[in-house]
């Protein structure tokens, strides 16, 4: 077994999206239809000294995200201190089917340098990772040395 075919990777807030800013981020709408459950993973870039920034997540019956609301618990507090460190929220089987990572900013500017998805338990294998322009992912099984 190895771990890229029993895992979904995508995208949630590109670094563009992340750039420093007070505004809050919306992650990607995520459709958990097929898998148990969701890592989301974000690494912050340089936080401004008394910012106030947090992670949650919310879900939504509908995949628009009209109506989403925050799921119970999921906030982390990210300090100002905390430049350059990743914070993980892990939402396993959540009670509807569409999810998203709320990225929550104020006062001053903090970064988002990357956020990803990564959705696990997926009903049907093999799982493919390879999107255009978004994700690209090899597997190598057992391969001799030599040139990369």
């Amino acid at each position: 077994m190895n771990l890229s075919t029993n895992v979904k990777i995508s995208t949630a807030i590109t670094p563009t999206d992340g750039a420093a800013g007070t505004a809050d981020i919306n992650g990607t709408i995520l459709d958990m239809m097929g898998f148990e459950g969701v890592l989301m993973v974000v690494r912050f870039g340089a936080i401004t000294g008394s910012a106030v920034t947090s992670i949650k997540a919310q879900q939504d019956t509908a995949s628009g995200g009209g109506t989403m609301a925050d799921l119970e618990g999921t906030s982390i507090t990210v300090a100002d201190d905390d430049d350059d460190q990743i914070f993980i929220i892990d939402l396993y089987r959540p009670q509807e089917r569409y999810v998203r990572l709320v990225v929550d900013r104020g006062t001053q500017n903090a970064v988002v340098a990357s956020a990803e998805y990564i959705q696990y338990g997926p009903r049907s294998l093999p799982t493919d990772n390879n999107v255009d322009d978004a994700v690209t992912c090899e597997l190598h099984v057992s391969p001799d040395e030599g040139t990369a």
